[in-house]
């Protein structure tokens, strides 16, 4: 009969015992126990040799692994692993190549990594295919969004990022102290003069990037449309419309917010500068076959005008300066516009073959249309 798993111990000890006996039948023994004389044998020397330890289960380990990585070379993945904790195998294989030559297989690392406890076992089938949509050209669209506000010793923190969505370029890497349209005016400010202005920029329906109801223009969207800037919302419900901000927020958070703790909002800043230099610069990415987003990321062309330029409209047009809360005369009539336009000037164009009825423009975006007559 074969060992029996629990007390294949206790049988070797008797088998040993019984046959160290004098006159004992070594072929009979060994065919009682259901091993060959040859185990037989094997466990009567290392009996003989090592008492009781020898009949403990040897290491199946071989005693030489040509294959295994160098302990120098592990050293290398490790140093590289200790500094950025949240990279993986691709990743660390692609900077020790670009960086110091070294060539391992992403599998190799990965191997070291988890061989170390580096990482933690992945559930099979609990990754997902994603189809990813991406603009030609950088500066064609800008995803821009608070990542979710945190406590520093002090205070919270309201992180604003953007990210350019053909290089994934991190635009802006912001601390701050309110979801607010002033912050974010300014940072945006500092933004446009370094890297130019983006064709469109996409929010979701937050503030202060949108609003409901008559307010339809926020002061931002009033801000963009006088830059020439289209500000586009995603879908309510569908985060995945600003897919790389939101993955942007999950490496800001592996790498940054789960590992640090911060001061106050200088504190902050002062740790979110030179990890977003790293993830520009330095980390490669996967979506952009290991390339860094600065290796994609062009300036836009379109600079940021010192002073914005005039507001002109045609000779046809009717052109009045939006009120307090929205509101404008036209020809006797109080018609309430959106609160974000105040002191801005609109027009009102009349429509063809259409007596009383308007479009109404800011810049060359069309607001809507009104008809005076249809008016109570």
């Amino acid at each position: 009969m074969p060992w029996s798993p629990v007390t294949v111990n206790d049988q070797k000890t008797e088998f040993v015992a019984l046959a160290g006996q004098a006159n004992a039948n070594m072929s009979e023994l060994c065919r009682r126990f259901g091993i060959s004389r040859k185990t037989g044998y094997k466990w009567l020397g290392r009996h003989e040799q090592h008492g009781p330890a020898g009949l403990e289960p040897l290491s199946r380990r071989p005693r030489h692994t040509p294959g295994r990585t160098a302990e120098a070379l592990e050293a290398q993945v490790l140093e590289v692993r200790q500094r950025h904790p949240a990279w993986g195998g691709r990743k660390i294989a692609h900077v020790l190549l670009r960086d110091q030559g070294v060539r391992l297989a992403p599998s190799t690392v990965t191997e070291v990594l988890r061989r170390h406890g580096c990482l933690a076992d992945t559930p099979p089938g609990s990754g997902r295919a994603w189809q990813r949509f991406e603009h030609e050209a950088p500066n064609d669209l800008w995803q821009m969004d608070f990542k979710g506000h945190f406590a520093t010793d002090r205070q919270r923190c309201h992180p604003l990022t953007v990210i350019d969505d053909h290089s994934r370029y991190n635009i802006v890497l912001q601390a701050m102290a309110a979801e607010r349209f002033e912050p974010v005016q300014a940072a945006l400010l500092q933004a446009f003069f370094r890297y130019g202005l983006p064709r469109r920029i996409n929010t979701d329906n937050g503030t202060p990037w949108a609003a409901s109801g008559m307010d339809a223009l926020t002061r931002l969207a009033v801000w963009f449309i006088r830059l020439g800037i289209e500000l586009t919302h995603s879908r309510p419900a569908h985060p995945q419309s600003n897919g790389k901000d939101e993955r942007f927020h999950r490496t800001f958070k592996a790498e940054v917010l789960g590992t640090r703790r911060f001061r106050d909002l200088d504190d902050a800043q002062r740790q979110f500068d030179p990890w977003r230099r790293i993830y520009n610069h330095e980390r490669p990415h996967q979506a952009l076959d290991m390339q860094t987003p600065a290796q994609r990321y062009r300036p836009s062309v379109r600079s940021m005008p010192r002073v914005l330029p005039p507001i002109v409209y045609a000779a046809d047009t009717l052109v009045r300066k939006v009120q307090y809360g929205g509101w404008v005369d036209l020809q006797g009539r109080q018609l309430r516009l959106s609160a974000g336009l105040r002191g801005q000037y609109v027009a009102f164009r009349p429509r063809r073959d259409e007596d009383g009825s308007f479009d109404i423009l800011f810049c060359h975006h069309c607001l809507g249309q009104v008809d005076l007559k249809a008016m109570k």
